[in-house]
């Protein structure tokens, strides 16, 4: 099934919000959602003590065509940690030991949601 660019944009949304709720369960401040530049856009910044921490979200319906984690490759992770190293220059954070996460989710249907969390992808 073919999804909608609303849909699709439904189903992100949800995934950020859920990722965000995660994240601060687990200890995490967020300090940044769908932060843009001209080099790319990260979905969460959130600081994990005296980390920053880039989050990748995934969000699936299913795992049909494999996991969210599985789309995120090298390359990807490569640029989230470029984008994580501009996103500190900008907001002059004093800090500087940066990581880069994905939050995987797979939401099947209407119901509940299965959430991971990869810690330090780079």
């Amino acid at each position: 099934m073919t999804r909608s660019y609303a849909q699709r944009r439904a189903l992100g949304d949800f995934g950020e919000r859920l990722a965000c709720r995660y994240l601060l369960d687990s200890g995490l401040e967020v300090l940044d959602r769908n932060w843009r530049c001209a080099a790319g856009e990260i979905d969460i910044v959130a600081r994990d003590g005296g980390v920053v921490v880039i989050c990748e979200v995934k969000t699936r319906t299913s795992t049909r065509f494999g996991t969210p984690t599985e789309a995120v490759t090298a390359e990807k992770a490569n640029r989230l940690h470029r984008l994580g190293r501009l996103w500190l220059r900008e907001h002059e954070v004093g800090w500087s030991r940066l990581r880069v996460d994905v939050v995987a989710i797979v939401r099947r249907g209407q119901g509940s949601a299965d959430v991971d969390h990869i810690v330090g992808i780079i």
